[in-house]
Formats: structure tokens, sequence, C-alpha cells
């Protein structure tokens, strides 16, 4: 492509219009979704969530450490050894060790949380079954909570 023909693409695409459109739908009056909200919740989803993220949880304590020892083991023989690659095995596994307690934070974060919610909600499982909320009543509530 010729620097000419570059400068006439550029002036071409900024005579046309700058400003960002989105493809949607048009918006329905009051937001759409039921009318008292969208989100629905039973103990029995609360449940299953907090039961696969323990289930995530105890796999990953008891096997996302496996290869620690023989890595730790390669990176310090290749180090030894004035591989550069030791250097990058270790910074790899150092790497895997903090996204691992990351994740296992999030897990037990996850299933405490259902807990609690499960334990919070023990007597009105009417109410949660049948409640529906809107995702700013969520928020709000959010909100709340990390204001006090």
């Amino acid at each position: 492509m010729a620097w000419d023909e570059w400068e006439q693409l550029k002036a071409e695409a900024g005579e046309r219009s700058t400003q960002m459109q989105l493809n949607r739908l048009p918006e329905e009056p009051g937001g759409g979704g039921e009318k008292g909200g969208d989100l629905k919740v039973s103990q029995k989803d609360l449940a299953a969530v907090g039961d696969s993220a323990f289930k995530l949880f105890e796999d990953l304590g008891r096997y996302g450490r496996d290869a620690w020892s023989s890595s730790q083991t390669a990176a310090k023989d290749l180090t030894t050894q004035g591989f550069a690659l030791g250097g990058g095995l270790n910074h790899v596994q150092k790497r895997w060790e903090e996204q691992l307690q990351s994740l296992l934070d999030a897990c037990a974060h996850i299933s405490n949380h259902m807990d609690f919610t499960k334990n919070a909600h023990a007597g009105d499982e009417y109410y949660i079954a049948t409640t529906t909320s809107s995702i700013a009543t969520l928020d709000k509530g959010f909100d709340e909570r990390t204001q006090r």
C-alpha cells in the first residue's frame, strides 16, 4: 500500500461518524422482565452452588500441588546447571501457587457464603423460593453492606 493510498483511507475514515453505536433490542417500558424482578433463587440452587464450590476446594487442595515438588527440583537442577529455563520454571511454579491459592480462597468464600445464606434464611424457605429481585435491588443491598 502506498503512502498516498494510506492517507486517503485515513481521510475517508475521518469523514465518517466517529460515534460508536451498539446493536441491541429496543428498550421495553419498565426495563423488561417480570413485574417484581428478574432473579429467582431456591434453597436447592444455593445448596448446589455451595456444594460445587466445596468439592472444587477439596479437589484443588488435594491435587493442585501434585507437581510442586518435582517442579521445584527441576527448577533448582536447571538453574544449578546454568540454564535460564530453571528461573523460568521457578517463576511459573510461583505464579501457579499464587493462582491456585486465589482460586482456593474464592471457592472457600463461595462455599462459606452459601452456608451462611442457608443458615440465615433457614426459617423462611417459602420466602426465598418465591421472592424475586431486580439487579438494582441487589446492587442496593450490596451498597448498604459495604457502607457499614
